[in-house]
């Protein structure tokens, strides 16, 4: 488990992608130990800690940042990812939107990161969280990810359950990536 950011990625079973360095980041690693004990090799990433830029035009014409191609070369060699990200303003974090955009600029085909990639969501949030959730079911359609039906929904009033987590888990492990 933990972040990293080295060299080479050996193949991983699952990339755990935490979009805020607060509850949604300790959801993530409760998500990493729950594919341990299912015997999965998982790795989580936390994209604040990656400190990306947000993008823009200008920002593209600056260069690429420091610590996108670590975060590209993890996702190509994840089977199956986990993104758990908070709600802002009903929506996607911007943490998240920013960094899927960097990764839209690089390479000749960045939706090969999400194409046939089976994902699961969850959201730990202040609001409701369902809106996050709905916008990120519809951007990682987008993509072409194969996102999980069942979601995780939870918040200080209702934390997330271990075998809501252990069943996402389960989930994933059926679910195949398409062949490259």
């Amino acid at each position: 488990m933990g972040t990293s950011e080295g060299a080479a990625q050996a193949p991983l079973d699952l990339l755990v992608i935490a979009a805020s360095n607060g509850a949604n980041l300790q959801l993530a690693q409760r998500f990493a130990a729950a594919a341990a004990a299912q015997g999965l090799q998982s790795r989580v990433v936390d994209l604040v800690a990656l400190d990306l830029p947000l993008f823009t035009p200008l920002a593209q014409a600056a260069g690429t940042p420091p610590g996108l191609a670590a975060l590209q070369r993890q996702l190509a060699a994840a089977a199956r990812l986990v993104i758990c990200a908070p709600e802002y303003n009903g929506s996607i974090p911007p943490v998240l939107t920013s960094a899927i955009a960097w990764l839209s600029v690089q390479g000749d085909d960045f939706r090969a990161l999400f194409n046939g990639r089976p994902v699961a969501i969850a959201t730990h949030s202040g609001g409701g969280g369902h809106t996050v959730l709905a916008a990120l079911r519809l951007q990682l359609a987008h993509l072409g990810a194969h996102v999980v039906g069942r979601q995780l929904v939870s918040n200080a009033h209702q934390p997330a359950k271990d075998d809501s987590i252990n069943d996402l888990i389960r989930r994933l492990r059926h679910l195949q990536p398409l062949p490259t």
